[in-house]
Protein backbone atom coordinates (compact mmCIF):
# COMPACT_ATOMS: atom_id res chain seq x y z
CA UNK A 1 0.00 0.00 0.00
CA UNK A 2 1.01 3.60 -0.51
CA UNK A 3 2.03 5.80 2.44
CA UNK A 4 -1.06 7.97 1.82
CA UNK A 5 -3.33 4.92 2.04
CA UNK A 6 -1.59 3.75 5.22
CA UNK A 7 -2.11 7.21 6.71
CA UNK A 8 -5.80 7.21 5.75
CA UNK A 9 -6.33 3.78 7.31
CA UNK A 10 -4.60 4.88 10.52
CA UNK A 11 -6.68 8.07 10.67
CA UNK A 12 -9.90 6.10 10.18
CA UNK A 13 -8.84 3.73 12.98
CA UNK A 14 -8.31 6.67 15.34
CA UNK A 15 -11.53 8.38 14.27
CA UNK A 16 -14.17 6.00 12.89
CA UNK A 17 -16.92 8.66 12.89
CA UNK A 18 -17.04 12.12 11.32
CA UNK A 19 -18.54 14.69 13.73
CA UNK A 20 -20.57 17.59 12.29
CA UNK A 21 -22.27 20.55 13.98
CA UNK A 22 -25.39 21.63 12.07
CA UNK A 23 -26.53 25.24 12.49
CA UNK A 24 -29.59 27.00 11.12
CA UNK A 25 -32.95 28.36 12.09
CA UNK A 26 -35.95 26.14 12.73
CA UNK A 27 -37.46 24.78 9.49
CA UNK A 28 -34.30 25.56 7.51
CA UNK A 29 -34.28 21.95 6.27
CA UNK A 30 -31.54 20.62 8.56
CA UNK A 31 -33.19 17.26 9.21
CA UNK A 32 -34.13 16.87 5.55
CA UNK A 33 -30.51 17.52 4.55
CA UNK A 34 -29.19 15.01 7.10
CA UNK A 35 -31.62 12.34 5.93
CA UNK A 36 -30.52 12.86 2.31
CA UNK A 37 -26.83 12.72 3.21
CA UNK A 38 -27.37 9.53 5.21
CA UNK A 39 -29.82 8.04 2.69
CA UNK A 40 -32.46 7.54 5.37
CA UNK A 41 -36.19 8.03 5.70
CA UNK A 42 -36.06 7.35 9.44
CA UNK A 43 -35.21 9.84 12.16
CA UNK A 44 -31.78 9.46 13.75
CA UNK A 45 -31.13 7.72 17.04
CA UNK A 46 -30.28 10.24 19.74
CA UNK A 47 -27.53 9.66 22.27
CA UNK A 48 -26.41 11.69 25.26
CA UNK A 49 -22.81 12.74 25.87
CA UNK A 50 -22.38 9.48 27.81
CA UNK A 51 -23.24 7.53 24.61
CA UNK A 52 -26.47 6.22 26.18
CA UNK A 53 -29.70 6.43 24.18
CA UNK A 54 -31.60 9.60 25.03
CA UNK A 55 -35.27 10.40 24.68
CA UNK A 56 -35.96 13.78 23.17
CA UNK A 57 -39.19 15.38 22.02
CA UNK A 58 -39.30 16.58 18.42
CA UNK A 59 -38.28 20.21 18.14
CA UNK A 60 -36.20 20.15 21.32
CA UNK A 61 -32.55 20.81 20.57
CA UNK A 62 -29.63 20.16 22.89
CA UNK A 63 -26.32 20.76 21.17
CA UNK A 64 -24.67 18.09 23.36
CA UNK A 65 -26.91 15.32 22.00
CA UNK A 66 -25.49 13.12 19.26
CA UNK A 67 -27.70 12.24 16.29
CA UNK A 68 -26.70 9.05 14.49
CA UNK A 69 -28.53 7.51 11.54
CA UNK A 70 -28.72 3.72 11.45
CA UNK A 71 -28.20 3.88 7.68
CA UNK A 72 -24.88 5.71 8.05
CA UNK A 73 -23.30 5.41 11.50
CA UNK A 74 -20.06 6.93 10.20
CA UNK A 75 -21.47 10.40 10.94
CA UNK A 76 -22.32 12.00 14.29
CA UNK A 77 -24.42 15.15 14.04
CA UNK A 78 -25.00 17.85 16.67
CA UNK A 79 -27.96 20.19 16.14
CA UNK A 80 -28.02 23.68 17.60
CA UNK A 81 -31.21 25.47 18.55
CA UNK A 82 -30.60 28.20 16.02
CA UNK A 83 -30.12 31.92 16.23
CA UNK A 84 -33.43 33.22 14.92
CA UNK A 85 -34.48 34.46 18.34
CA UNK A 86 -31.36 36.64 18.45
CA UNK A 87 -30.55 35.25 21.87
CA UNK A 88 -27.04 36.03 23.04
CA UNK A 89 -27.39 32.99 25.32
CA UNK A 90 -27.86 30.65 22.34
CA UNK A 91 -24.86 32.13 20.52
CA UNK A 92 -22.78 31.71 23.69
CA UNK A 93 -23.86 28.04 24.01
CA UNK A 94 -22.76 27.31 20.44
CA UNK A 95 -19.46 29.14 20.89
CA UNK A 96 -18.78 27.28 24.16
CA UNK A 97 -19.60 23.95 22.49
CA UNK A 98 -17.23 24.68 19.59
CA UNK A 99 -14.47 25.81 21.97
CA UNK A 100 -14.91 22.74 24.17
CA UNK A 101 -14.78 20.38 21.19
CA UNK A 102 -11.72 22.16 19.77
CA UNK A 103 -9.87 21.87 23.09
CA UNK A 104 -10.35 18.12 23.47
CA UNK A 105 -7.22 16.11 22.80
CA UNK A 106 -9.16 13.25 21.25
CA UNK A 107 -9.66 13.48 17.50
CA UNK A 108 -12.91 11.52 17.60
CA UNK A 109 -14.44 14.05 20.04
CA UNK A 110 -13.49 17.11 18.00
CA UNK A 111 -15.76 18.72 15.42
CA UNK A 112 -14.68 17.89 11.89
CA UNK A 113 -17.10 20.20 10.09
CA UNK A 114 -19.71 22.88 10.75
CA UNK A 115 -22.63 23.15 8.35
CA UNK A 116 -24.74 26.32 8.37
CA UNK A 117 -28.10 25.74 6.70
CA UNK A 118 -29.95 28.60 5.05
CA UNK A 119 -33.58 28.28 3.99
CA UNK A 120 -34.07 28.65 0.26
CA UNK A 121 -37.84 28.93 0.25
CA UNK A 122 -37.85 32.74 0.44
CA UNK A 123 -35.95 35.60 -1.20
CA UNK A 124 -32.37 35.78 0.11
CA UNK A 125 -33.32 33.72 3.16
CA UNK A 126 -35.60 36.51 4.45
CA UNK A 127 -38.98 35.82 5.92
CA UNK A 128 -41.89 36.51 3.55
Amino acid sequence: MSPAMDEAIELRRKCPQFRILVLGRANAGKTTLLKKVCESIEDPAIYGPNNKRAKCARGIHDIELQLIFKSNPGFIFHDSRGFESGSAEEVAKVKDFIDKRAATGTLSHQLHAIWYCLPTDSALGKEP
